[in-house]
């Protein structure tokens, strides 16, 4: 099995995807704020990018060119690292992409009903709870990041394995030789 790149790319550019027609949705809602159906398809894209997009706006300004810039940055950075020699980056940008997801769901869920609360409590006494929403949207998304990040371990892993018997073989030859 050889690595595949724009398989590598595809979580990544779904979780950009998902930014970029959340601030499509918002644009168009501006527009059209009479439309029940502008409103079902903001509402549905909100969860997975609120807390990202109130901290952008917060320190850049609230310009949708700054927004629509950092989408077309990262999905080129995305891009590169996946079709990059080394494997470390495609190994960062799915795995980034994965904690992305999992914290944009966990964070976007406090504002709305959430099917499963827990309380924790911190080494030192100070408690909390953790909010998630376990909704069919949420968990397919998480399904298929972990299904991205499977993918990634095991092309991370084999390209190690050919490394390292790349290796054994040209020190074989080495000793061979001498």
């Amino acid at each position: 099995m050889t690595r595949k790149p724009t398989l590598l790319f595809a979580f990544p550019a779904l979780m950009l995807f998902l930014l970029a027609a959340e601030r499509t949705a918002t644009f168009l809602l501006g527009s059209y704020s009479a439309s029940p159906t502008m409103w079902r398809i903001w509402l549905e894209l909100r969860p997975f990018s609120t807390m990202f997009w109130q901290q952008v706006d917060f320190y850049l300004g609230g310009s949708m060119a700054i927004d629509a810039a950092i989408i077309v940055v990262a999905s080129g950075v995305c891009w590169m690292a996946c079709h990059a020699k080394r494997s470390a980056g495609f190994f960062l940008a799915n795995h980034a992409a994965l904690m992305f997801a999992g914290l944009m769901i966990a964070a976007g869920s406090r504002s709305e009903t959430a099917s499963t609360i827990a309380n924790f409590t911190a080494p030192r006494g100070f408690q909390f709870s953790l909010a998630i929403d376990f909704s069919l949207k949420n968990c397919m998304v998480l399904c298929l990041g972990l299904a991205a990040c499977a993918y990634c371990h095991v092309a991370f892993l084999r390209e190690a394995r050919l490394r390292a018997e790349a290796r054994a073989v040209r020190i074989l030859a080495l000793q061979r030789d001498l």
